[in-house]
């Protein structure tokens, strides 16, 4: 059995969590796709999210079905989570940040 293979940007426990619960193939995809979003934290694809008063830089990846929510940290990546859309409407994204905040 391979040892588990963390992509290069930090994950929140809670994503690496959400990470690995996905079947094999999909997992794959988004690691790959981490992996890319530390290479180029901006890509053509992703969007910048704005919340009230929020300083940080957060921004959405799609993949499909799936979307990879992370914040710039000094141009590092940090993925808060891992979310499959629909029905993910992006109601929890203050409290994703506000416990990185803590």
């Amino acid at each position: 059995m391979t040892p588990r293979r963390k992509p290069e940007p930090y994950l929140t426990q809670a994503a690496y969590n959400e990470l690995y619960k996905l079947p094999g193939n999909v997992r794959r995809l988004l690691i790959s796709a981490i992996d890319e979003i530390a290479k180029n934290p901006r890509p053509h694809n992703s969007k910048p999210l704005i919340l009230e008063g929020e300083v940080t830089e957060i921004r959405r990846l799609r993949l499909g079905k799936w979307r990879i929510l992370y914040l710039l940290v000094e141009e590092r990546p940090l993925i808060l989570a891992i979310r499959k859309r629909p029905p993910y409407d992006y109601g929890d994204l203050q409290n994703l940040v506000d416990f990185v905040d803590e």
